[in-house]
């Protein structure tokens, strides 16, 4: 008690001298603060007009946009039948999928193609499961209140993710046609089953942590991680279907014959993908202004698999991003790619430009900020991947627009592609995973370079 009421003592000063610098809102700031609000005919009417209307977009549009932003493009590569995610986060695992299929198509004849995202989903969720239960088990030594463990907590599994956790789920397991293990229910729209998924997680965490210490402790919560793990793997058995070890595939090919392969789910992977196709060749670039440019930089257990790789990029100047697109473009070869599309987007008419909407103007305020400081802020960070598939250039051959190709259904955009501005991958574009081929020789020198490492909390993620 003595210590107590002493701490009390000793805490009562540093109260005091922080209310010193903190004031509530006064009668004579208030007034200040209201004269900013002139009254007059113009705020009248735009009292009127948004009072009544929530659709700021339809209010904000810049008319002189209108009919600036063709689909005519000088560099393209086909692509054929758009995907949809449905109501899931999957846009990292259409994406990465997206960008295969032309090469599927082309070595089986197709006119149309896709993967099952279901297949690989079911696998993604199941190795997530595992990596947050190993984790768990890691910090089991740490108070429950600790940063790193609330963090683990606090979302077990979830949809989201980037192109590594494709990768590492496709070199364990393969990958098979959407015929093979179509989409389910539960598939195409993922919150409910997860969220049970996630209840079990947890207790399941709960339950390994209450192991800890005793003796043989970590035999106890290997034994009940493995517990844990047949309990996920039913729900995700009894929501999605169960993955086949083996398949038969038939299908018609362009010139309309039958034909079928029996394979495995990594037979039929490793038979489609680019010899070059692997972790050391192809790597994500990042236009990332908060940080050092030409620097690795990797995320702190940002993965699904315990054995695969962590989300790790190379920062490069925007410049140097789109000579490596556009050289990947030339070279025939679409790339995954990520950005904040709900910036300066008309989805409906599939174009993004930073003038799209004029919200200083139709609100007089100034929510001007550059990347860096949107970044900083938590006011922009990449919420959807995409495939870049086309380049448009002027008479210097510098980028003029891009198009990527979308994975929310053909009634989307322009039939499921957008177009947008160079201006606005300076602004709202973030990441690329390209075949380091294409990289400038600054680029290339730096990826030898020692990775920076970054805690999953990290603001950019």
């Amino acid at each position: 008690m003595r210590k107590s009421g002493i701490f009390m003592i000793m805490a009562l000063p540093l109260l005091y001298a922080a209310n010193a610098f903190s004031q509530s809102i006064n009668e004579k700031e208030l007034d200040e603060i209201r004269s900013g609000y002139v009254i007059n005919p113009s705020t009248r009417a735009m009292e009127n007009i948004l009072a009544e209307n929530h659709n700021f977009k339809s209010l904000a549009a810049n008319r002189k946009m209108a009919g600036k932003i063709d689909d005519y493009f000088k560099y393209s590569i086909d692509v054929k039948n758009i995907t949809d995610q449905k109501q899931s986060g999957r846009c990292w695992m259409f994406t990465s999928m997206n960008v295969l299929r032309p090469y599927v198509m082309k070595k089986y004849n197709l006119q149309a193609f896709d993967f099952s995202h279901n297949y690989t989903y079911f696998w993604d969720i199941f190795e997530k499961s595992n990596l947050f239960l190993e984790n768990i088990i890691s910090t089991s030594d740490k108070s429950i209140t600790d940063r790193e463990v609330t963090f683990y907590f606090s979302s077990p599994v979830n949809d989201g993710g980037v192109w590594n956790l494709f990768y590492n789920v496709a070199e364990k397991y393969g990958v098979v046609p959407a015929e093979v293990m179509p989409e389910t229910a539960n598939s195409n729209n993922t919150s409910s089953f997860i969220r049970i998924i996630n209840e079990r997680l947890r207790k399941g965490g709960y339950e390994i942590r209450q192991l800890a210490g005793k003796k043989g402790s970590h035999a106890l919560m290997e034994k009940e991680k493995i517990s844990v793990l047949k309990d996920v793997y039913r729900v995700l058995a009894l929501c999605l279907g169960e993955p086949p070890q083996k398949f038969t595939w038939r299908y018609e090919d362009g010139d309309k014959n039958i034909k079928s392969i029996s394979t495995t789910p990594m037979a039929f992977y490793k038979s489609l993908v680019p010899k070059d196709y692997d972790a050391s060749n192809y790597i994500m670039i990042m236009n990332d202004p908060t940080r050092a440019y030409y620097k690795v930089y990797e995320i702190e257990n940002y993965r699904n698999a315990i054995e695969g790789i962590n989300w790790t990029y190379l920062n490069l100047p925007n410049e140097d991003i789109k000579d490596a697109a556009l050289a990947s473009i030339k070279g025939g070869e679409i790339m995954y790619a990520s950005c904040d599309v709900g910036k300066q987007s008309d989805t409906k008419k599939g174009i993004l430009d930073p003038n799209l909407y004029d919200y200083n103007d139709l609100f007089g305020i100034n929510l001007n900020m550059d990347k860096k400081a949107r970044i900083l802020t938590r006011q922009s960070g990449s919420s959807h991947a995409m495939a870049i598939v086309a380049c448009d250039t002027d008479k210097d051959d510098r980028p003029v627009k891009w198009e990527f190709e979308n994975s929310w259904g053909p009634s989307a955009g322009d039939k499921g592609f957008l177009v947008f501005t160079d201006k606005w991958f300076d602004e709202y574009l973030f990441r690329v995973v390209i075949n380091k081929k294409y990289l400038g020789e600054k680029a290339l020198k730096a990826l030898g370079q020692k990775h920076i490492m970054l805690p999953p909390w990290d603001y950019m993620f």
